[in-house]
C-alpha cells in the first residue's frame, strides 16, 4: 500500500510540472526525480532496525510512516566539550549510521553554541563552559571521527552534513531571542519537563542557573533552524533529551506551522550495574591518543556475556541473521567467549584500523604466553606500558645495556627480579628464565639488540612472573 501510495505521487508531481516548466529544467528535474525515486525504492524501515536492535526507547506516533513516504532528514546532537568522542557518544552515532543505510540523510549537529551552555539533563551539577576557540578545536576533531562512520564526502542524495549551532547563533541578540523565540515556550511547560524538576527539586544539591534553564530553548531553536533550511523533521537522541527533542517539535509547531518528530534511545547500562563507557582509568575514548586501541579492544573483549548480547546488536553492523547463530555458538560454549571477540573485532575496526586490531590482538597475547619476541617488537611505547601495566620495573643506563650484561647480573644486582645470584642461576638450570619471550641460558648477554622500542626489555620467571627493564 505504501509502496503504490509513493508512485502515485510521484507521478502526478511530474505530470504537474510539465504543465508549467520549460524541457531543459523539466529534464533536470526529471533526472534528480528519478535518482530520489531509486533512493525510495532502497529504503529500509529504519523504526525496525533499530526495535530488533534495542536502539529504541520512545518514538513519536506517526514516526514511522514519515520515514517510509521518501527521503527524510534527521540530526543528533553532540556538545563539543572534549575532542574526542568516547563510547557514550556512540549510540547517537550508530544511530544516526543506521539512518543513512536506511536510506534517509543525517545531519551531526556539533553543538558550538549549546556547549557554552551546559546541558542540565541527567546530571546533578553545572558543567564548566568552553570558549570558542576550544569549542572550535574541539569541533574539527570530532568531525574526523565521525567520517568513520557516516559518508560525508559523496554526491548522494542523503551523503551526511556536519554543522554547528553556533553558525547560527552567534548573531542572535538576546532581545531577539526572547521575543523570536521565547515567547512561545511557556515557563509552566519548560518547568514540566524532567530534567528541570530534578534540579529543582527539594533533593538536589545545587539549583540551576538561568543559562542552564534555557538550554531546552536554544536546542528546540536548532531543531526549528533545521526544520527551515534543511528541512529536517526528526530529532534523535538519548532517553534524557526527550524533554529538550519534544520542545524543539513543539516551536516547529507554533513557529513554523509545521510537524516534526522525536526519537530516543535507551541509555546503555551495564549487568553489573557500573556505569558503561568507563574504566579505571576514565571514560573509554575513540582517539587512539586518549585510549589506545588495545585498551580500547580489551573493554570490549571483557565484557559480561549479557552485555556483549545486548551490544553486539548495537554496535556492530551485523545482521540479525549473523547475530541469532553467533549467539547461539557463544551459549553452548561461552568460554570461548566468541561473542566478546566479534565484537572488539568488529569495533576496533571500525573505530581505529584493521592493523590496530591485529595488533590489539598480539599485545592480548603477550600475557597468556603466544605471543613472540618480534610481536613484542612491534608494539609502540603505549601499548607496551598498558600490557604490562603494574608489573614491576627497574632502569638500567643504556650504555651499560650497550657494553653488555651477563644475565645473572641482570636479574638480581641490577634489578631485584631475583634476590641471589645463586637463586637466578638455579633458575637459569632450570630453564625457566625468558628474555623477550625466548628463553636464555647462564651464558646469555643482554645487549643493545635485545631492547625493545629501543627502551624495554622483558624479563620472565616462569609462566606468569615478569619484570620490566627500561633503559634510561
Amino acid at each position: 500500500m505504501v509502496r503504490s501510495r509513493k508512485g502515485a505521487t510521484f507521478l502526478l508531481y511530474f505530470l504537474s510540472l510539465l504543465l508549467i516548466l520549460p524541457l531543459k529544467l523539466i529534464l533536470s528535474l526529471l533526472f534528480e526525480l528519478l535518482s530520489l525515486r531509486k533512493l525510495i525504492e532502497k529504503m529500509k524501515n529504519f523504526i525496525e532496525e533499530v526495535t530488533w536492535r534495542g536502539m529504541l526507547h520512545d518514538v513519536m506516533p506517526g514516526t514511522e510512516e514519515h520515514l517510509m513516504e521518501q527521503m527524510r532528514v534527521a540530526y543528533v546532537g553532540i556538545d563539543p566539550t572534549a575532542d574526542s568522542l568516547h563510547i557514550g557518544h556512540l549510540v547517537g552515532v550508530m544511530l544516526l549510521k543506521h539512518f543513512q543505510i536506511s536510506g534517509h540523510k543525517p545531519l551531526a549537529l556539533v553543538g558550538g553554541a549549546t556547549g557554552m551552555i551546559g546541558d542540565p539533563s541527567g546530571k546533578s551539577n553545572e558543567r564548566n563552559l568552553l570558549d570558542e576557540a576550544t569549542l572550535r578545536h574541539n569541533q574539527e576533531a570530532i568531525k574526523g571521527q565521525l567520517s568513520r562512520f557516516l559518508d560525508f564526502t559523496s554526491d548522494a542524495a542523503n551523503a551526511a552534513e556536519l554543522v554547528n549551532n553556533y553558525d547560527w547563533m552567534k548573531n542572535f541578540s538576546f532581545l531577539d531571542f526572547i521575543r523570536d523565540v521565547g515567547k512561545h515556550i511557556t515557563v509552566n511547560y519548560m518547568m514540566a519537563k524532567d530534567s528541570v524538576k530534578k534540579r529543582l527539586s527539594s533533593e538536589a544539591a545545587e539549583g540551576m542557573s538561568f543559562t542552564e534553564f534555557t538550554y531546552q530553548l536554544v536546542q528546540g531553536y536548532d531543531f526549528l533552524h533545521l526544520y527551515r533550511e534543511k528541512k529536517c523533521t526528526l530529532q534523535m537522541g538519548g532517553s534524557d533529551q526527550w524533554g529538550n527533542i519534544t520542545t524543539g517539535t513543539e516551536l516547529v509547531r507554533r513557529i513554523a506551522s509545521g510537524k516534526a518528530y522525536a526519537l530516543t534511545c535507551p541509555l546503555i547500562t551495564k549487568a553489573d550495574g557500573t556505569k558503561f563507557g568507563k574504566s579505571e582509568g576514565g571514560n573509554i575514548w575513540l582517539d587512539s591518543a586518549r585510549t589506545s586501541p588495545y585498551k580500547f579492544y580489551q573493554y570490549w573483549l571483557n565484557t559480561s556475556d549479557i552485555d556483549a548480547e545486548k551490544y553486539i546488536k548495537i554496535f556492530t553492523f551485523l545482521s540479525k541473521e549473523e547475530i541469532e547463530v553467533l549467539t547461539e555458538k557463544h551459549r553452548e560454549a561461552p568460554h570461548l567467549r566468541l561473542l566478546q571477540k566479534r565484537l572488539a573485532e568488529e569495533i576496533t575496526v571500525m573505530v581505529h584500523s584493521k592493523e590496530d586490531l591485529e595488533n590489539a590482538i598480539k599485545a592480548s597475547g603477550i600475557l597468556f604466553g603466544n605471543a613472540t619476541a618480534d610481536d613484542l617488537k612491534q608494539l609502540d611505547e603505549a601499548t607496551f606500558l598498558e600490557v604490562f601495566d603494574g608489573v614491576p620495573q627497574a632502569e638500567i643506563a643504556t650504555s651499560e645495556i650497550e657494553t653488555g650484561l651477563d644475565i645473572v647480573t641482570v636479574l638480581n644486582e641490577k634489578t631485584g627480579f631475583f634476590k641471589s645470584n645463586g637463586e637466578a642461576r638455579r633458575a637459569l638450570t632450570a630453564n625457566s628464565i625468558s628474555v623477550n619471550r625466548e628463553k636464555v641460558t647462564e651464558e646469555f648477554v643482554l645487549s643493545a639488540k635485545d631492547l625493545i622500542n629501543n627502551q624495554f626489555v622483558l624479563l620472565q620467571s616462569g609462566k606468569k612472573n615478569y619484570f620490566v627493564i627500561r633503559a634510561k
